[in-house]
């Protein structure tokens, strides 16, 4: 999907999708569980292991229904905010420390030069969205074992703008010095994050910010703009 002008019928088909998808997966999870259950017989170890393998993968596709039907929610607008004024860092704080232990390395996240202040936001959903985005910039981060967040705020036109900026130390002061106006989308449809950061975009779109890629060529970074309260 591009970043292009939106086809009108793309929520109402997700919508669609979510609906056709969430029924059979429901069944196949009821039934896998009356399998672990041995309400069929007994179960050998092998066949034991081999069930539970396919209910983990069943309720990784229960997620992805969800955020699909978050995502369609979000598409046809009809997920209202319900803001209230909240420090910035507070939410950064809490978003850090949501984050999963990654399976195979170590990366730490550190929150440095944070500016004071507040935005209007629904803090869970704002929150949640910013964890999607550091926990999927932490996973593909190969060049170093921090990634850094800064944020600082810049006079708009329109008002005073909080601007976040995430990479590595190679690069956060580069992705820190950048104008936002300069900055392309960020690319959100990547692998191995499921809808996580498509519904981010929006959700920060919604807030009235942006969620757009570093300078250059580089993937392990991000820009979030979000206004000031």
């Amino acid at each position: 999907m591009t970043h292009g002008a939106p086809d009108a019928r793309w929520p109402k088909l997700l919508s669609l999708a979510v609906h056709e998808f969430r029924t059979p997966i429901t069944v196949v999870a009821g039934y896998l569980r009356m399998l672990l259950k041995e309400r069929a017989g007994p179960l050998s170890e092998q066949q034991r292991r081999l069930l539970e393998e396919a209910e983990k993968s069943c309720g990784r596709l229960s997620g992805l229904v969800a955020e699909m039907s978050e995502l369609s929610g979000l598409e046809r607008a009809d997920s209202p905010l319900q803001t209230s004024p909240v420090a910035l860092q507070v939410l950064l704080e809490r978003a850090v420390a949501a984050l999963s232990d990654l399976p195979d390395r170590e990366v730490m996240v550190e929150l440095q030069g944070l500016a004071p202040g507040q935005v209007s936001a629904d803090a869970s959903r704002l929150q949640a969205a910013l964890l999607s985005i550091l926990t999927a910039l932490r996973r593909e981060l190969v060049t170093s074992n921090r990634l850094l967040v800064r944020s600082q705020i810049a006079e708009q036109p329109g008002g005073a703008m909080f601007r976040i900026a995430i990479g590595d130390e190679p690069q956060i002061d580069e992705i820190a010095a950048a104008d936002p106006a300069d900055l392309a989308p960020f690319d959100e449809w990547r692998g191995g994050t499921g809808l996580s950061l498509a519904i981010a975009r929006r959700i920060i779109g919604q807030h009235g910010g942006a969620l757009l890629s570093p300078p250059g060529d580089g993937r392990a970074g991000a820009v979030v703009t979000l206004p000031r309260a």
